[in-house]
């Protein structure tokens, strides 16, 4: 079963029983067999086929989460190099990863490693980094660097989260029109993720009235939410579709940032640190494609 598994986890990461089957040294058949054997064992399919790409559908995504904490598991029994459930793990995290995406990664975390002690320490991307290359971190989940990264440190990528205009919920006209008339609430252009709203900004020659420059997007959304001015924000992790204001798609060329993982090369070997990127990326998964519903 465990050989199931694996090939079930290679096979959602690539979208392809093709390609898994290049990676795991099998034949096409052979994975669409051991797959079906599961799907069988389990009760209900995992993945929606469509020719020759396949993809999980709801109930994949939710068992992909404990398919891979069983590997790492098992994995980490074959190494008997599981960590001691005293040594604390320390992962940084950008206020927006705390609100929209920590709390159900370590929910599904901690089902398997209950003993493990997490610290979560809050802090911008650029100060992320730097705790990150002092070791002072062992990951940070954070925008992705605009500068390139060192050697001794992976980025993980998780998702790309886009941009979105808002403004208070009772406001009418263009999106073009209310930049001009109503305050504007700045996210810091000087952060990671700022720059992005200042290039648009000067891109598509939009006048803004600036009253005032914020880091964090889930303080701007409370500013917006109470009437003081309208901003342009990355707002699926803020949750800008939960709060009573009006959204808006920007113009033009998507914009967006993306959102990982920063994490040194030696501490990806240890099998719970790796968990833990794990359940990070499967929530970001589902935030970025929710479950279908026929």
């Amino acid at each position: 079963m465990i050989r199931y598994l694996r090939t079930f986890a290679t096979a959602a990461q690539t979208a392809s029983f093709s390609a898994t089957g290049d990676r795991l040294g099998l034949t096409q058949s052979a994975v669409s067999t051991q797959i079906k054997r599961l799907e069988d064992d389990l009760g209900y399919t995992l993945f929606d086929r469509a020719g020759k790409s396949v993809a999980l559908n709801a109930q994949g995504r939710q068992a992909l989460a404990t398919a891979e904490r069983i590997l790492d598991l098992y994995d980490s029994l074959k190494g008997g190099q599981a960590r001691v459930a005293s040594t604390p793990i320390a992962i940084g995290a950008i206020s927006t990863a705390q609100i929209g995406l920590l709390p159900r990664a370590l929910r599904g975390f901690r089902d398997v490693y209950p003993g493990v002690h997490v610290n979560v320490l809050p802090g911008m991307s650029v100060q992320l980094l730097s705790q990150i290359d002092a070791q002072e971190l062992d990951a940070a989940v954070m925008i992705k660097p605009n500068l390139g990264i060192p050697k001794d440190l992976k980025w993980l990528p998780l998702m790309q989260e886009p941009y979105v205009a808002i403004a208070p919920l009772r406001s009418r006209g263009t999106l073009d029109g209310l930049l001009r008339t109503l305050p504007f609430i700045r996210y810091n252009r000087r952060s990671y993720g700022g720059q992005p709203v200042d290039q648009f900004l000067k891109r598509q020659r939009l006048q803004v009235n600036d009253i005032m420059e914020l880091d964090e997007p889930a303080v701007i959304l409370r500013m917006v939410r109470e009437g003081l001015g309208c901003a342009i924000l990355p707002g699926l992790l803020a949750g800008v579709r939960g709060e009573r204001v009006r959204v808006m798609a920007l113009p033009g060329p998507p914009l967006h940032r993306e959102i990982g993982v920063l994490v040194r090369q030696s501490a990806l070997k240890d099998p719970v640190l790796k968990a833990l990127v794990d359940s990070l990326t499967v929530q970001a998964d589902a935030l970025v494609r929710p479950p279908h519903h026929p």
